[in-house]
């Protein structure tokens, strides 16, 4: 049984985008977290099963557009697709797939020396990828939700949700935000971790 969280404060926020897209959302803040942080989710309409985005925090994709990754672009598709369904994207302060800011720089580091995302935060000591969705199934307890459909490529966001008493109902796969910068990064997610995306042949 996890933890009840509750609902601290809900206030409307509205949203543009660097392309000019504009949308409305509820944003919402919680005591209780599990994990003590500081994550949020953004309320879009009223929908009876939500569509439903666990978004984790890149501060180099999702503000400074870095092409290393495809952060950015998914925030930006999901906050469409999910303004369009109704439903919630929680952003989760998980930056690096958990390990920090400043490791997930390190681990860059290791990248451009050759290996791969996962390697990299192996070499320096770290999970392959840290992150734990108990929060995540707080926050969607505490607005009342407990059946959602996923706009994910990730089954461990699945699994996870499941084990943590949401029901995932269906999902729903994001798009392929692939470029020559990302592809090898988008590559060790579909070997390391089973992410279901169609990409192009890697190069060399």
């Amino acid at each position: 049984m996890i933890p009840v969280a509750t609902v601290r404060t809900r206030v409307r926020v509205p949203l543009r985008f660097t392309d000019g897209y504009t949308a409305s959302a509820e944003v919402v803040t919680f005591d209780g977290l599990a994990d003590g942080a500081e994550h949020v989710a953004l309320v879009f309409g009223d929908p009876v099963r939500p569509l439903v985005r666990l978004h984790s925090e890149c501060l180099t994709g999702d503000v400074f557009g870095s092409a290393r990754c495809d952060c950015g672009p998914q925030l930006r598709e999901a906050v469409e697709r999910i303004d369009g369904a109704g439903g919630v994207l929680l952003y989760l302060r998980q930056e690096g797939r958990g390990i920090g800011l400043y490791a997930k720089l390190d681990a860059y580091a290791l990248q451009d020396a050759g290996l791969d995302t996962y390697q990299a935060n192996t070499a320096l000591g770290l999970p392959e990828d840290a992150r734990d969705y108990t929060a995540a199934a707080q926050m969607l307890a505490a607005l009342g939700i407990a059946e959602v459909d996923l706009l994910t490529n990730n089954p461990d966001k699945v699994r996870q949700l499941r084990e943590r008493g949401i029901t995932v109902a269906g999902t729903v796969p994001t798009g392929v935000h692939a470029t020559p910068d990302n592809l090898r990064y988008l590559d060790a997610k579909v070997r390391h971790t089973h992410h279901t995306l169609a990409l192009p042949e890697l190069a060399g």
